[in-house]
């Protein structure tokens, strides 16, 4: 057996030299071959330089512009899953592929053991390990796949005045405990081993999707192929959630809201996805006029004008979907 470490960076060099630690450390000693790819996203912090100068070992992919995470990732998923001769009988064509973000560290031995279950299980496509924040609590990363509804609250101004309600709970499977081995609809991809033979059946991440929703349209894919996606709790890594985008508010808004448009359209119809588009164009709005009329009052004046340049900004851009 062997394995492949994709890692996608996009401007956080520190934490992707944690990241490429934690993973020689996981698999120091490892009873199979392995070796790590690190594709980099047209990085201005020295990312690519660091990578060449610290870790000569890795495979370095330098893209020449950030094309999203989905384009990123596929440009490493290409090196790996070009046809070949069958290593021996019994054996798989591909390795399985360990798909990374560079703001996670790995926990002991957790890339160990999401290989160990792969292998034991050959009806899972994919498996994903517990996510946690740095402060070592349990980060949710279980979903059933939403439902209409479902985008229509999940993450817009609806949440924040119904948070946790009974949709918002099964969405985040809440009904089932976080420590139990178990099949879910898809996982937050910010570690995910894929076993290759899925790709096969079910293609790469859709690049139109430039950031978020392409993990959930990726394992929809792969279980209607007719695979298991499955969480393993016993692995555990640490998630620095969100710190490429938080260098990019409006981009992560805007990228956010057209995910998920596109989304709607690929699964429910054109039909869904222009009323979603309608509805989140309206929210933005909304908390325009909520954060003006907080800046009228006086309060915190700094931060209510630059929460009202990204929602102007983005009802400017509009949400009409990306095209590869």
């Amino acid at each position: 057996m062997e394995l492949a470490v994709i890692v996608v960076n996009w401007n956080t060099r520190d934490l992707l030299a944690r990241a490429l630690r934690s993973v020689q450390a996981a698999l120091a000693g490892a009873p199979f071959s392995w070796q790590i790819i690190v594709v980099d996203s047209a990085s201005e912090d020295g990312s690519a330089v660091m990578v060449r100068q610290s870790f000569p070992h890795v495979r370095l992919v330098e893209l020449k512009e950030n094309r999203g995470f989905g384009a990123a990732a596929n440009a490493g998923l290409r090196l790996l899953t070009a046809p070949r001769p069958p290593a021996g009988e019994g054996s798989g064509r591909y390795p399985p592929i360990l798909l990374l973000n560079a703001d996670t560290e790995i926990l002991g031995t957790a890339i160990q053991e999401l290989a160990a279950y792969l292998e034991a299980h050959p009806e899972a496509g994919v498996v994903g390990p517990q996510l946690c924040y740095p402060d070592g609590q349990i980060q949710p990363s279980r979903r059933r796949f939403p439902t209409p509804g479902t985008l229509f609250w999940e993450s817009t101004v609806l949440e924040q005045y119904l948070p946790r309600n009974r949709w918002a709970r099964r969405y985040h499977m809440d009904d089932r405990p976080a420590d139990v081995v178990q099949e879910v609809d898809w996982l937050v991809g910010a570690c995910l081993l894929v076993r290759a033979e899925t790709l096969v059946q079910a293609g790469l991440l859709d690049e139109g999707y430039f950031l978020y929703f392409e993990e959930l349209d990726w394992c929809r894919r792969i279980r209607q192929a007719g695979w298991r996606v499955v969480y393993l709790p016993t692995a555990h890594v640490v998630h620095h959630e969100g710190r490429s985008t938080e260098q990019v508010p409006l981009q992560r808004y805007l990228h956010f809201s057209r995910s998920k448009v596109r989304y709607a359209r690929e699964v429910f119809g054109a039909r869904w996805a222009g009323l979603l588009r309608i509805f989140l164009r309206a929210a933005f709005a909304w908390q325009w006029l909520l954060e003006a009329g907080k800046w009228l009052l006086g309060h915190k004046r700094g931060l209510r004008r630059e929460r009202m340049r990204i929602y102007e900004a983005v009802l400017r851009a509009g949400l009409s979907e990306r095209h590869p």
